[in-house]
């Protein structure tokens, strides 16, 4: 088991993680982040992830996720369109098809559970 800890989100240092760029639609977005916590078996993770401007595409995992900073609007096929920005609290399903579009870089908190 992990010692309990605190990080400080919005100065926490990332590593760069590069986007495929089939999933780019438009712009240069480059993607950072850090995985604060794994379970043993890889199912859950929680962590910090930032993404600058642009357009791109994703297939989600079973997320909830904290923006701390920037605005994004994140559209879901075949379901709604979210607003995101500072304070805002998101849930994206398994299998959601998403097309983010950044407006200002945004760093947000996640707990992830893949299946």
């Amino acid at each position: 088991m992990t010692d309990s800890f605190a990080v400080h989100i919005p100065t926490a240092d990332l590593e760069p993680d590069p986007l495929d760029p089939a999933q780019i639609v438009s712009g240069t977005p480059e993607v950072s982040g850090r995985v604060l916590w794994e379970s043993p078996d890889g199912r859950q993770l929680r962590g910090i992830w930032q993404i600058t401007p642009g357009v791109v595409t994703d297939v989600e995992a079973d997320e909830l996720f904290v923006v701390l900073s920037g605005r994004a609007t994140v559209e879901v096929d075949g379901g709604p369109t979210l607003e995101v920005g500072p304070g805002d609290c998101a849930v994206l399903r398994a299998g959601d098809h998403t097309t983010w579009t950044v407006h200002e870089t945004l760093r947000k908190a996640y707990a992830i559970t893949l299946a």
